[in-house]
Order: structure tokens, then sequence, then C-alpha cells
């Protein structure tokens, strides 16, 4: 680690968990909800944010202790953070790199916002499909009644 490196830690090494780093500025509280960290469990968690980065700019990263994001968190993250890089860390050292992909159809990560879709309907019980219809920035529409998403919608329509 250069010199520079270890003037920019804001925030000691983790033994054991997940760090998310090149999270859009911003949007570090966004990603914590899609994953469900609310403060009500015990992990510790550590958030920085608008950190410098040579890459972005500015940037978010989130630690979190004890804990390793699993495919599914992934795909939500995609709605959120498609550039995050996500690694998992064991015994202070990164073991493994996560890629985070988002498909051009997210399937059963979230339900769609608009209240009269067919999804909502629970005698229909078809998947819930959201076609990416541009990446940046990220547009969402229902595969089914083609209502454009509200990205703060879809973190509370999670499934």
């Amino acid at each position: 680690m250069s010199i520079q490196e270890q003037s920019m830690r804001r925030v000691t090494a983790i033994r054991n968990g997940t760090v998310i780093d090149h999270v859009p500025v911003g949007k570090a509280l966004s990603v914590l909800k899609m994953l469900g960290i609310d403060g009500s469990m015990s992990n510790p968690v550590s958030l920085v944010m608008n950190v410098p980065s040579q890459k972005m700019g500015g940037k978010d990263i989130i630690k979190v202790e004890d804990r390793e994001l699993n495919q599914n968190e992934l795909d939500r993250l995609a709605l959120v953070a498609p550039d995050a890089s996500v690694a998992i860390i064991r015994a202070y050292t990164v073991v493994e790199k996560m890629e985070i992909n988002l498909t051009d159809e997210v399937v059963n990560v979230a339900k769609c916002t608009f209240t009269n879709c067919i999804t909502t309907n629970p005698r229909e019980p078809l998947p819930h499909r959201l076609i990416v219809c541009n990446r940046e920035p990220l547009e969402l529409r229902c595969h089914y009644c083609g209502k454009t998403q509200d990205i703060i919608g879809l973190i509370d329509n999670l499934l």
C-alpha cells in the first residue's frame, strides 16, 4: 500500500465481511436500504461518503463486518450502483472479488411501482420483470405494463 493510499484510508480494515467500493456519491444510504441494513443488526457497518476517487471523481464506500453478500443482494445492488466493486474479506485479506452484473432484464428483484400493474394482483402469479432501457442514467420499465420505474420506489418494493 502506497503512502498516498494509507493517507486516504478513512476507515480501518475489517477482519471478515464485505467491502462495497466505488458506490456513486450519495448512493450509499440507498445501497444500505437495498441490502436491508438498517441499524437493527449486530454487524458493525462503516460508511464513508463523498471521498475522492481518481476513477469517479468522488465515491462512497461501505464496509459490513461479518457478512458476505450473496448473488440476490448483488442483483439488488446493480439497481443503485451497477459499477461498484464488491470484495469479500476473510482474515483481513481479499479472498474474492464479486461481479455486479446489470443484465438487460431484472427478474424477481423488485415489484413494479405502478399500483395497477397486473403483477400486483395476487391471483396473477407472474414473475416480476423489469427491462433495462438505459444504463446511464438507469431507466427501467415494467415488462408487463410498460411504466417507467422510479428507482427510489423500487427500493421500497424489493422482494
